[in-house]
């Protein structure tokens, strides 16, 4: 269905490659790291044509539809920086190579020694013969792991420190999806780079689960009073659930450090108590921000001032 796209892209990237990455990477004495530079150009047509299809879908609902009135949009412009720096690829290309390598030595210790590691396509045989059905078991996989993981940002004192940079943003727009501590995307790279590899998803299929998975996340920071219905929103993370994680207050205190941390859906918060359905579009970002506490206005003081912090709650001082 979609073969012209996949023609007209591979003819693009083969073309950029061959123009400006492989002469680059042979004036340096890369060319040993080609096959991951090829890799590396897919993963930046694919960032663009997520910031294209935002500019031309979402950004239009900001305008129409605004959660918030702002008299302007300064406050977004470094956002804009971190998702041009994140869409690059460069992150979640550079784990998922490192870690084949990795993952594979410690299959084949475990099959070595009589234990063997299931992926999915394992579990259900014949699975790679649907490759749609397959996409959509992987993506429900890894956002539950991207569950976890996020719980655990809120609960692990020295991992919130980084992660409160996201949660800083006091005028959210869909720009504000790649507003995080780098230390902080690393290690969450790290993580969905793992536990795709640990359940066997096929290099092709890695970067069309990211791309998916951004263009919903995009949406669900996008500054838009909207919400998806009584059924919708037990379905897909709507901007209307997202908003109350990043609300004051609502979404990061209480009994379980926030609540609505589903990535894509909702599901696991319904599952794991943590769901917040409520009415409204309550202003974002962290009570502390309201008694003075600085999280940086620059980029370098927004990275070091989250370093910092995290490492005073490792030593278990005071931020």
């Amino acid at each position: 269905m979609f073969d012209w796209f996949d023609t007209l892209f591979d003819l693009v990237q083969t073309r950029i490659f061959e123009t400006v990455v492989q002469p680059i990477a042979y004036s340096l004495g890369l060319m040993a790291y080609s096959e991951m530079a090829y890799d590396g150009v897919a993963w930046f047509l694919y960032g663009m044509l997520q910031i294209l299809l935002a500019l031309v879908v979402i950004r239009p609902l900001e305008s129409l539809w605004p959660a918030e009135n702002w008299p302007d949009r300064r406050g977004t412009r470094l956002d804009i920086v971190y998702t041009l720096l994140a869409r690059s690829g460069l992150l979640p290309l550079v784990f998922f190579v490192m870690l084949r390598p990795l993952t594979g030595a410690l299959d084949g210790w475990l099959r070595l020694h009589g234990l063997i590691l299931p992926n999915l396509e394992d579990l259900i045989p014949g699975l790679s013969e649907w490759p749609l059905i397959s996409f959509l078991i992987y993506l429900v996989v890894i956002d539950a792991a991207d569950y976890v993981r996020h719980r655990l940002q809120h609960r692990l004192q020295w991992w919130w420190e980084l992660h409160a940079l996201h949660h800083s943003q006091r005028m959210m727009s869909l720009w504000t999806d790649d507003r995080n501590n780098l230390l902080d995307g690393a290690i969450s790279w790290f993580w969905f780079a793992m536990v795709s590899l640990l359940i066997g998803v096929p290099p092709g299929q890695f970067v069309l689960l990211v791309s998916a998975g951004r263009i919903i996340e995009s949406l669900a920071h996008a500054n838009v009073r909207m919400s998806f219905g009584w059924v919708g929103e037990r379905l897909i993370v709507s901007p209307h659930f997202h908003r109350l994680h990043h609300a004051i207050g609502t979404g990061h205190e209480g009994r379980y450090f926030g609540c609505n941390f589903g990535t894509l859906f909702p599901w696991w918060d319904m599952l794991g108590g943590t769901a917040n359905f409520e009415p409204g579009f309550p202003p974002t970002g962290i009570r502390d921000q309201l008694t003075g506490v600085n999280y940086g206005e620059t980029f370098l003081d927004q990275q070091w001032l989250g370093l910092r912090r995290s490492f005073r709650a490792i030593l278990g001082r005071k931020a």
